[in-house]
């Protein structure tokens, strides 16, 4: 269907020199889309010509307004974003400190605000249309031990998805969102391959799909809530997670 291409179209993707963020920044490539990547350093080897690259730190406040600007500056028709920079900064909760508090809701929340608001300024002020796509997680509706911060910052990405879709609406800007669960990526392969193989064992019990998922796995839906297959879709979230949060036990 030439409804799930993206040819013409430009997209921003945040937090995508590596694992979930790069693939779907690959996803939205192969469906045609020009791609601007972003990453906290200098532009990573891996990351293909094809891609432009902003390097900044969305930790600083200034940090989201000064990567729009530069990422139009590379794609100046740009109508896609995907806003998917976040990290985990918990410590047990009887040592959490309130400056990785502050940390986690600085990056996974209010960068995914402010760079939703500073690419909605641009759309609005030229009168386009376009997407934003938020990545929050199955943490956003099922907690973790020792995870206050982050599961409270995935969480409230749920909600700040359903509220900029509310009020972007009229002004022709669809607001979606995606929960991966287990993805296997650089910031989780250092938790999953430091424990006992059984820990692992027991997620894929969980999972009704049998295997944690890949980066790739996340890339598909990114691109179909971006294209206009999914043009009468807005304020929605798409549960990407191979089953583990559907089934109460799993398997024994």
């Amino acid at each position: 269907m030439k409804t799930f291409s993206l040819e013409g179209r430009a997209a921003l993707v945040t937090g995508s020199s590596q694992g979930i963020g790069m693939a779907m920044a690959h996803g939205l490539h192969e469906a045609g889309a020009r791609v601007v990547c972003h990453g906290l350093t200098d532009r990573p080897p891996a990351l293909p010509e094809w891609a432009s690259y902003v390097p900044c730190d969305l930790c600083d406040p200034s940090a989201p307004a000064s990567l729009v600007e530069k990422a139009f500056e590379c794609e100046p028709a740009l109508d896609t974003l995907i806003c998917n920079a976040g990290s985990f900064f918990d410590l047990p909760l009887l040592e959490m400190t309130r400056e990785r508090w502050d940390q986690t809701m600085q990056l996974n929340l209010a960068s995914t605000f402010f760079t939703a608001q500073a690419f909605a300024k641009h759309l609005v002020a030229e009168k386009r249309g376009g997407s934003i796509v938020i990545t929050s997680s199955t943490n956003g509706f099922q907690a973790e031990m020792d995870s206050c911060a982050y599961d409270a910052s995935k969480g409230a990405l749920v909600m700040l998805t359903k509220s900029l879709a509310v009020s972007l609406a009229d002004h022709g800007i669809r607001v979606n969102g995606i929960a991966p669960g287990l993805i296997k990526t650089p910031l989780t392969a250092t938790w999953m391959e430091s424990r006992d193989r059984s820990v692992l064992e027991h997620y894929e019990k969980k999972i009704l799909l049998r295997r944690v998922g890949a980066p790739e796995d996340v890339a598909g839906a990114a691109v179909f809530l971006c294209s206009d297959a999914a043009s009468y879709i807005t304020g929605e979230i798409i549960v990407i997670d191979g089953g583990l949060t559907t089934g109460q036990i799993g398997r024994m």
